[in-house]
């Protein structure tokens, strides 16, 4: 193993032995963050001051990308102005391994006016801790800087711990993929949830044809319309399908194809799909069954459209 690699080992083990230690003294402080975060009325409020200011940051982001409103609160510009954003309905997650970080400490008589509830991610028994509604305990442990100077393990289990607070919290509230979806819209998980198979279909006119359409006829059809034909019954309701993958079949095995009519060939009962299910479900269908293409229909099984997986992919939709 070279030298770097080595140090490399190092560090992920002492964070490593951070995180255990962190879930193992954590006890039911962590129920009770979430039980206190989760009757919030109005946002959580995260704030922390240097290396824990940017996991703070990343913190409120995730909560609020995944059901729980929060926003990052900088302690500096907070006592010059931004408290104004805060409320008595808030309530304040607080980051700092000593606990005594002063601008966090010039906090804490405003939130405790203002009766705002305070989580601390902190110390066991320094002024945050004492300050606090709940606290969720840092180990006192090593940093992995080899001079135990820079916040680097510290700040990986403050990281877990808002992690973990989040998904706990989007379990709390039943924040579903759909939501995930409203509020990602612009985003490849978002646009996969949201996107359904009608904004991605082929509308009518289809290469409809009666099942006593000779298959020259049908081959004709096909050509014009992506290699694909559609038949229905008397009521306009889908019957059979044939595709070019079929005629390669019948031009193997068969000598008189021009003499077969489309109700010889038909695939009866083919898989389809629903206008308002999502684009993904019809392309795992289609990867599932090793096809290119599904009939769409309505709630009477007649055909309103096509949608072709080469369409699903080039809306990004993988």
């Amino acid at each position: 193993m070279s030298g770097f690699l080595v140090e490399a080992a190092r560090v992920f083990e002492n964070e490593k032995t951070w995180l255990d230690r962190t879930l193992a003294g954590m006890g039911e402080s962590f129920d009770e963050a979430v039980s206190l975060l989760y009757s919030t009325k109005g946002k959580i409020i995260v704030t922390g001051m240097g290396k824990s200011g940017f996991i703070a940051r990343k913190i409120a982001a995730t909560m609020t990308s995944t059901g729980t409103p929060a926003y990052f609160l900088h302690p500096a510009e907070a006592v010059h102005g931004d408290l104004g954003l805060a409320d008595r309905d808030d309530t304040v997650l607080m980051l700092s391994r000593s606990g005594g970080t002063p601008e966090l400490a010039a906090l804490l008589p405003s939130f405790s006016r203002l009766g705002i509830r305070i989580v601390a991610i902190s110390r066991p028994g320094s002024i945050l801790a004492a300050a606090s509604d709940v606290v969720i305990p840092l180990p006192d442990l090593p940093e992995a800087c080899p001079y135990n100077l820079a916040p680097t393990a510290s700040t990986t289990a403050m990281l877990v711990i808002g992690d973990a607070l989040a998904m706990a919290l989007l379990k709390a509230g039943n924040f579903s993929p759909a939501d995930f979806a409203d509020i990602h819209p612009g985003g490849i998980l978002g646009r996969k949830l949201l996107t359904r198979v009608s904004d991605l279909m082929v509308p009518p006119p289809l290469p409809v044809m009666p099942e006593d359409a000779t298959l020259p006829d049908a081959v004709d059809m096909m050509t014009k319309h992506r290699g694909i034909c559609l038949c229905t019954d008397r009521n306009g309701a889908l019957s059979g399908i044939f595709v070019y993958g079929d005629l390669g079949r019948l031009m193997r095995d068969r000598d008189d194809i021009r003499s077969l009519v489309l109700s010889d060939v038909l695939i009866r009962n083919p898989s389809i799909a629903a206008p308002a299910e999502p684009a993904s479900s019809a392309l795992a269908r289609m990867e599932q069954r090793g096809i290119t293409s599904l009939v769409v229909v309505d709630g009477d099984s007649r055909p309103v459209g096509l949608i072709y997986l080469h369409d699903i992919m080039r809306a990004g939709i993988y």
